[in-house]
């Protein structure tokens, strides 16, 4: 029941950086590795999309609140890291 808190609380951290830029870092599996800087440009009830260029191409992925939570995804705004516990 606990975890439900956790991830309405990453959405609310999440819908205050719609519109800047972000950094992301996707573990894809098969030790493979997504990196890339883009602009958080939606976040929705369950998901949040991530608008970047890719090759001239804009291009756009989502992601899940649980995937912040389980560190599948790591998303970093400036020097902040979105989805983390905060460090005592």
């Amino acid at each position: 029941m606990e975890e439900v808190g956790v991830l309405d609380r990453i959405r609310e951290d999440l819908g205050g950086f719609v519109g800047e830029a972000i950094r992301i870092r996707a573990n894809r599996g098969r030790k493979k590795i997504f990196e890339v800087e883009g602009v958080l440009e939606q976040t929705y009830p369950k998901v949040f999309v991530v608008r970047f260029k890719e090759r001239q191409i804009e291009r756009r992925v989502s992601y899940s609140y649980a995937d912040l939570l389980t560190q599948a995804v790591e998303l970093t705004v400036g020097e902040n890291r979105i989805g983390t516990s905060p460090q005592p």
